[in-house]
């Protein structure tokens, strides 16, 4: 029964990306949304509805702030590409995570892989993310920076 709440949203993901509305598709994607709970193997714990307004607003808050990194990040990616001395100065930057919990911290590499310039390389054992970035000497404050913000937030999701 706990898996219902991984299954629906999955299933209604489906209909809606498929736009078919015959039964085929409907069971066809009830089976795939299914499997789908199956190999994530969702949680059994119960989230605290008291916490639920302020996990939405921090849920909101990080999305709108990754939408800003991705756009600021794509337009210095662009400065540095059409650039005629191409300056860049790469390298790879050691970033801990500091969150408590592997999503939280898979989220974040996440983030930081998404921007134009910046790609997860590896996560160590004990949480720290190492990061190639185009220019070292500004992502090393930058990076760090927007890493504790993103801890914040995600602690105020998930915890």
């Amino acid at each position: 029964m706990h898996y219902l709440p991984t299954v629906l949203p999955l299933w209604l993901l489906y209909v809606l990306l498929t736009g078919n509305g015959e039964v085929s598709n409907l069971v066809v994607g009830l089976l795939l949304a299914f499997g789908a709970a199956v190999v994530i193997r969702p949680l059994r714990y119960p989230m605290p509805w008291r916490r639920a307004p302020g996990a939405l607003w921090a849920a909101g808050q990080y999305v709108l702030i990754l939408l800003w990194d991705l756009a600021q990040s794509g337009v210095q990616v662009t400065r540095i590409v059409l650039s005629p001395s191409l300056p860049i100065a790469p390298g790879v930057v050691a970033i801990p995570s500091g969150c408590d919990s592997e999503l939280a911290t898979a989220l974040s590499a996440h983030a930081i892989t998404v921007t134009p310039g910046e790609m997860v390389v590896e996560i160590d054992a004990d949480g720290t993310m190492y990061t190639h970035c185009l220019n070292v000497a500004d992502a090393a404050n930058y990076v760090a920076r927007a890493q504790v913000m993103r801890r914040e937030l995600l602690q105020r999701i998930f915890v």
